[in-house]
């Protein structure tokens, strides 16, 4: 009863704030399977009837939503999403609210992301957790024109932290920045990082649904801006032989109320019983989730091309070569307890991935999977034979080899529904054959001289 009145203010205050603010046209956005974002725009006197039934939408056209004799879906606002477009705000404005899909009958699609989200987050508050997320979000711009035929140009020459005086990625981070806060999307850090022209935005901590509706609008404003700005915005994962790919390295935190349940006074690093066996369930289903945490071909370039990049499953104390990191703790702060996962990339679906996350870590939890030994040095320099001795396994090292593991995954297809398992296995398959088909220029500098 008492989610109906909310649900009923927060959709009182949608239509008068459209009616003050002179909103012309409502884009309801909503992602497929891969994450890709779709919008529909309504006319405000269309607003509640949606709120009500939702709009008709041809699912069969969306990826992995439904097949052709069953197209008819539902698409649903959520008013507590509401929010004024910064770049279309001049009157008349566009507002947006991220939207819910539903079947014909009213229930909810089991194709639909950002229900399987909701389902993993269910599951935690039945066990009486609510599950925080922080994305440290990378990407690079380039300047246009931009020609897969051609060599990308990155906008700037700088590196880590560097400040270079009138850059556009500095002026760039300031407006995207301005823009997030006006839509109530808070930031804690921004810079220039490793690669030429690659930067980093790091979004506050929110609850893991808020974050995945944040990082598909963060990933809308950066595009928009860097248009505005006669550059170009990627969020590949590996765009750049010769340079760092682009992660979304997130910060994890399971809390109890207003305590930390990764948090104990006077334990190693101050983490908790909850926060080992969460990680152990992270490294343990590790190699499962990975065609959802790295989704495409070019996460694999990122993942085993160095550069700090994560590509074993194993664990440290302000390690960045380990899958999971254990940040610097502040030991008298309760609430800086947490866990950071590196493997994720700027190009994966946030809500199938943190669906997946949460999934794991409480399994963990549940089942009290054993935390296995920290790993205190560069993983990437120990040898083979070290990393056997100490029981550290590799990540997939392809898509290919991804999507197998995933296959087999009774625990993947649980949490992701069956139809959401089978529509990314189909794609990740297709993605992988027209990818080994290609005859790449590598190739044939290799061997077009000599064969």
């Amino acid at each position: 009863m008492r989610q109906n009145r909310d649900m009923d203010r927060q959709q009182e205050f949608v239509l008068r704030s459209i009616e003050e603010r002179n909103v012309r046209f409502v884009r309801l956005w909503f992602t497929d399977v891969l994450g890709t974002l779709k919008s529909v725009a309504i006319a405000p006197a269309e607003l509640e009837p949606a709120f009500e039934e939702g709009i008709g939408i041809d699912g069969s056209s969306i990826e992995g939503f439904t097949r052709i004799t069953e197209a008819d879906m539902l698409v649903r606002p959520d008013p507590s999403t509401f929010q004024i477009l910064p770049w279309r705000g001049q009157a008349p404005s566009t507002g947006r609210m991220f939207a819910d899909i539903l079947m014909p009958d009213g229930g909810p699609s089991f194709a639909d992301p950002r229900y399987v989200l909701r389902r993993a987050l269910s599951k935690a508050a039945d066990m009486g957790f609510t599950f925080y997320t922080h994305p440290e979000i990378e990407f690079y711009l380039f300047r246009l024109p931009v020609s897969v035929r051609e060599p990308l140009v990155p906008i700037d020459r700088a590196g880590y932290f560097d400040h270079v005086a009138h850059s556009l990625g500095q002026d760039f981070r300031r407006t995207v920045i301005q823009q997030l806060e006006q839509m109530g999307i808070s930031v804690e850090f921004s810079h220039h990082e490793s690669g030429p022209g690659q930067n980093e935005i790091d979004l506050r901590s929110a609850d893991a649904l808020t974050t995945a509706d944040n990082i598909m609008t963060f990933k809308t404003v950066v595009s928009e801006i860097a248009l505005e700005q006669g550059c170009y915005a990627s969020f590949m994962p590996k765009p750049l032989a010769d340079h760092p790919g682009s992660g979304m390295h997130t910060h994890l935190s399971l809390f109890e109320g207003d305590r930390n349940a990764f948090y104990e006074s006077g334990a190693p690093y101050q983490l908790s019983a909850t926060a080992r066996h969460f990680m152990a369930g992270l490294l343990h289903h590790g190699r499962e989730i990975s065609a959802i945490t790295n989704q495409w071909v070019n996460s694999y370039k990122r993942l085993w091309g160095g550069g700090e990049a994560p590509a074993y499953l194993c664990w440290g104390h302000n390690n960045s070569s380990a899958m999971v990191r254990v940040p610097m703790y502040k030991p008298h702060k309760e609430a800086s307890a947490r866990l950071e996962i590196r493997t994720l990339d700027s190009a994966a679906n946030p809500y199938l991935a943190y669906a997946l996350i949460l999934a794991a870590g409480l399994k963990g939890v549940e089942e009290e999977y054993p935390l296995p030994d920290e790993a205190e040095d560069d993983v990437w320099a120990l040898t083979r034979a070290e990393r056997m001795a100490l029981g550290i396994k590799a990540l997939p090292e392809t898509l290919r080899e991804a999507a197998a593991v995933m296959e087999h995954s009774d625990f993947v297809a649980e949490v992701l529904g069956e139809h959401v398992c089978d529509a990314v296995l189909r794609n990740k398959h297709q993605e992988w054959k027209a990818y080994s088909g290609q005859v790449t220029p590598f190739e044939l500098a290799q061997f077009l001289p000599d064969l």
